[in-house]
């Protein structure tokens, strides 16, 4: 039950719980490349990470999807290093991520279920990002985010197979979870419970020395705080623009193609008459008929309407297919025989009997060639444009898996070559902070980033179907703190800090020590022999502090962590000092009087113990199939990629 209660304060609603658990890092996850294997190697063996009956995880293909996930983590945070990544978790659920799916689709084989080529069409279909502009699959749309995204084909079929096998397998399990009132009561309860208590300040820059550090000692403290100082990847970018406006001569139509056009689109250049309409429906025949007469008699069809407690509904510029399709034959014919004004005699519909008037006629005269030409001629030249850059990209592709290098495909088809600055993967410069990547630059960093030295280049969409770019890799410099001599002042800056910060460390501990034997916070603070902050109170209510699904500030969020009249220190963070902090007060709460509450966090944990079935079955598939997983294989990821890191460095 505790695992539910943890994934439930980070649900949307359970996100005011987060107060009880500080730290909790989730690590970014993105789908990538599980191939399916026959064993070669025993577990254990240098190659395997997890086994499941006919299926095997490779080490290799941990290490790809791990580095995956961190590269794509990297992304959001520049800064970001593979040990922070392995220390917040991210190594571990990425592993058991791809073991869950290895169980799930063994137990699939095991128990004959089958995920079909149509159904996972159907899927990629219903994906937006394969979607042109008018909603429909585009072929192009899904090629290019495929490059994009590095990412063949069947990989990506694999990953939708697995999806659909989860929600198949597990989704059942979760479904009409009902917990008892005495279970979500004390849960909905904390929600309401208050706290109060004294805090207070012992900051580092009260024990500040005047006295500068020597060269030896700032070199020791910056070699043992380097990633403090780290400066993220940097690269250029090699990349050459294509843009539709190369082929602008090449897509001008020829009057053959405009009178082609035209002749194929005759009818939507053909005179058209659009009716607007008022309707009734009514339930009899003989309602409609006493309608209808006081209507005749001088009524309007909505005055009738409404002194039979009923009212009209309106249709604007229907054409007689248009009404055909949504009412039937009978009423178009009916509309289309009428003048304007008319009222049509009542009508046997499919919810009833209509009354129908004819409130407008719209005429559209025919277009003549004459008059649509430059309407067709945007319109194909628009086409061939497409048409024309989407050849020319794939012939630039094709040459590229063929083996062409980057710089000969770029050459060989008239190209400008460019190359950006060093770069961080936000679009900055390390050494000009007022600089920011030119808009044809910035689509191109994610991709450039996630790119490996040896990667072929790649067609990145700056302005879909409008321009693009083959990007390659370009100079890369690596993670790494500066030399010393250009940080000197702010490593000597952050020394004293650091030394002031020990100081205050070792006198807040000595402060909670005497409050913890009976003295009062405020007495320990005055009798520090430091000038130090007065004590102040903070708390309130567990919902209140969490308003708006945002942290509260460490030091009232650790009340709701402790124990009655008990006190604890706290570093303020980043050598900043220490807090002391007293809970004096705890005011329970109680939910049983707050229905909607007890209803939202019914529904939240509802939900949650729900997926903790789902895990739960997850893990019986596991013994029941005897899984067998590397035990160290997570660990000999992280010091492979730790090593690879640091020798990067």
């Amino acid at each position: 039950m505790l695992s539910v209660f943890r994934r439930f304060i980070h649900s949307k609603f359970g996100a005011l719980f987060a107060i009880l658990f500080l730290g909790v890092i989730a690590a970014a996850f993105v789908m990538g490349d599980l191939n399916n294997g026959q064993f070669g190697n025993a577990l254990g063996g240098g190659g395997t990470a997890a086994k499941a009956k006919g299926y095997t995880l490779s080490q290799a293909e941990l290490q790809d999807r791990v580095q995956r996930v961190f590269e794509n983590a990297r992304r959001n945070n520049p800064g970001l290093q593979i040990a922070d990544f392995f220390a917040q978790g991210g190594g571990t659920q990425v592993y058991d991520q791809l073991v869950s799916s290895l169980t799930l689709k063994a137990l699939a084989d095991d128990q004959g279920v089958h995920i079909s080529k149509r159904l996972v069409d159907a899927q990629i279909a219903q994906i937006p990002a394969f979607q042109d502009a008018a909603g429909n699959f585009s072929q192009d749309a899904f090629r290019q985010l495929l490059v994009r995204e590095r990412l063949t084909e069947q990989s990506l079929r694999d990953d939708i197979s697995r999806e659909i096998l989860q929600r198949q397998l597990l989704g059942p399990i979760g479904l009409g979870v009902k917990l008892s009132d005495s279970m979500v009561t004390p849960y909905a309860s904390l929600l309401l419970e208050g706290r109060q208590g004294t805090v207070a300040a012992v900051p580092a820059v009260a024990f500040l020395d005047n006295k500068e550090p020597t060269d030896a000692q700032l070199n020791d403290f910056y070699k043992k705080n380097a990633a403090r100082y780290t400066i993220p990847e940097q690269r250029r970018i090699r990349y050459a623009v294509i843009d539709a406006s190369r082929f602008a001569q090449a897509a001008q139509p020829s009057d053959a193609e405009i009178s082609a056009y035209y002749s194929q689109n005759k009818a939507a250049y053909a005179a058209k008459q659009n009716r607007s309409i008022e309707q009734l429906v009514l339930p009899t025949q003989a309602a409609a008929k006493a309608i209808e007469t006081q209507v005749k008699g001088g009524k309007t069809l909505a005055a009738a309407a409404q002194g039979a407690g009923l009212a009209v509904s309106t249709q604007a510029d229907q054409s007689r297919e248009a009404l055909a399709a949504s009412a039937g034959k009978a009423l178009a014919d009916a509309v289309y025989a009428a003048k304007q004004g008319d009222l049509t005699a009542p009508i046997r519909g499919p919810l009833g009997w209509l009354l129908v008037r004819v409130t407008a006629i719209n005429e559209t005269p025919a277009r003549p060639i004459t008059a649509v030409r430059g309407e067709i001629v945007e319109t194909l030249r628009a086409q061939k444009e497409k048409q024309l850059l989407s050849s020319f990209t794939g012939k630039l592709e094709d040459q590229v898996a063929d083996g062409g290098a980057f710089d000969e495909v770029v050459k060989d088809n008239g190209l400008k070559l460019e190359t950006s600055p060093l770069l961080l993967a936000t679009g900055k410069q390390v050494e000009d902070s007022a600089y920011t990547a030119p808009a044809d630059i910035q689509p191109l960093l994610a991709p450039a980033f996630a790119m490996s030295a040896d990667d072929d280049a790649q067609l990145v969409p700056i302005t879909a179907d409008k321009r693009y770019a083959l990007i390659a890799p370009g100079d890369v410099v690596a993670a790494a703190p500066p030399p010393i001599a250009k940080v000197k002042n702010l490593v000597s800056a952050q020394y004293k800090l650091n030394q002031g910060n020990v100081k205050a460390k070792a006198l807040a501990e000595q402060i909670q020590a005497k409050v913890a034997k009976g003295a009062k916070l405020a007495d320990a603070i005055a009798q520090a022999g430091v000038k130090l902050p007065a004590p102040q109170t903070l708390g309130g209510r567990r919902a209140d502090i969490m308003r708006g699904q945002q942290r509260p500030p460490a030091e009232v969020a650790i009340l709701f962590s402790m124990a009655a009249g008990s006190v604890k220190t706290l570093p303020i963070g980043q050598d900043r000092g220490y807090f002391v902090v007293q809970l004096n007060k705890i005011d329970r709460g109680d939910a049983k009087g707050e229905p909607e509450l007890l209803k939202q966090v019914s529904t939240q944990l509802s939900d949650v113990v729900g997926q903790e079935y789902g895990e739960q079955f997850e893990r019986a598939a596991e013994k029941q199939l005897n899984v067998r997983r590397n035990a160290g294989a997570v660990a000999t990821l992280r010091n492979a990629l730790s090593a690879n890191n640091s020798a990067g460095e």
